[in-house]
């Protein structure tokens, strides 16, 4: 079934337009994260770039749709929106389940023009990686406490009982999607990848997310940060610095180093 045009405005936000630039940066939020979370890079990186963000269903002005059951269906429910904009050269920027998301939607876009040029994936494992989590089978307090080992979320918003309930259904729902999620051994894509990570994160060894090598087919690079899974919350000048290199070189043609 076609998906109505009305989607790209569901799915796509940006937050300062720049009609006139020559290159996209597509930023893909963590597991339960909304598109708000990218807003200060997003408004970084608007003079330029056209910077679009992804909303999913079940959060913010979307927390009345279903949610999203799988990579799967994520990917097949962006991949044509994004064909559909105005084919500019474009990095993807994944953080966690965002970088997974990036990942297959590149995969899914491949030998398309919306096919990235590049890709930041950020706080997550290489895709053929395995760990046994099941964090969205436990209960409510369980699932907090995740979501507190992680340090994503202020820890007075998670004290509050009314946005806690609005915001659980929405977290439980991709966790479930990443935990289930399977890689197609031997994977890869035609582009860069830079991978950023931090020493200490509780979901991705500096070994594990160094194994993202194997899923390209062009160049790689891996950096560390002092911190945990969200270290770009302290580095958001380190991490922006990157972009804006890899926006530049994608603009220009020039190789990634």
């Amino acid at each position: 079934m076609p998906i109505p045009d009305t989607d790209s405005e569901r799915w796509l936000r940006r937050f300062k337009p720049n009609a006139g630039s020559r290159v996209r940066l597509v930023c893909f939020p963590h597991a339960g994260g909304s598109a708000s979370f990218y807003h200060p890079v997003a408004m970084t990186h608007a003079a330029a770039a056209d910077v679009v963000v992804l909303q999913y269903p079940g959060r913010q002005d979307r927390r009345h749709e279903p949610l999203v059951l799988s990579v799967a269906e994520y990917v097949a429910r962006i991949g044509p929106v994004l064909e559909r904009e105005r084919p500019l050269p474009t990095v993807y920027f994944g953080h966690s389940m965002g970088a997974v998301l990036a990942f297959e939607t590149a995969l899914a876009l491949a030998d398309t023009p919306a096919a990235p040029r590049a890709i930041v994936a950020s706080g997550r494992r290489a895709p053929t990686t395995h760990r046994d989590e099941r964090v969205h089978l436990r209960n409510d307090e369980g699932l907090l406490d995740d979501m507190r080992k992680l340090n994503g979320t202020q820890a007075h918003l998670l004290g509050d009982e009314e946005i806690v309930r609005m915001a659980l259904p929405a977290v439980r729902g991709d966790y479930r999607v990443i935990e289930t999620y399977q890689a197609v051994p031997g994977s890869t894509v035609d582009c860069p990848i830079t991978v950023l990570v931090g020493d200490d994160d509780p979901k991705t060894t500096v070994a594990e997310a160094d194994r993202w090598r194997e899923h390209s087919r062009a160049a790689f690079r891996l950096r560390t940060f002092p911190g945990g899974h969200f270290y770009l919350a302290e580095h958001q000048r380190e991490v922006n610095a990157e972009l804006a290199a890899t926006l530049s070189a994608v603009s220009e043609g020039t190789a990634l180093r």
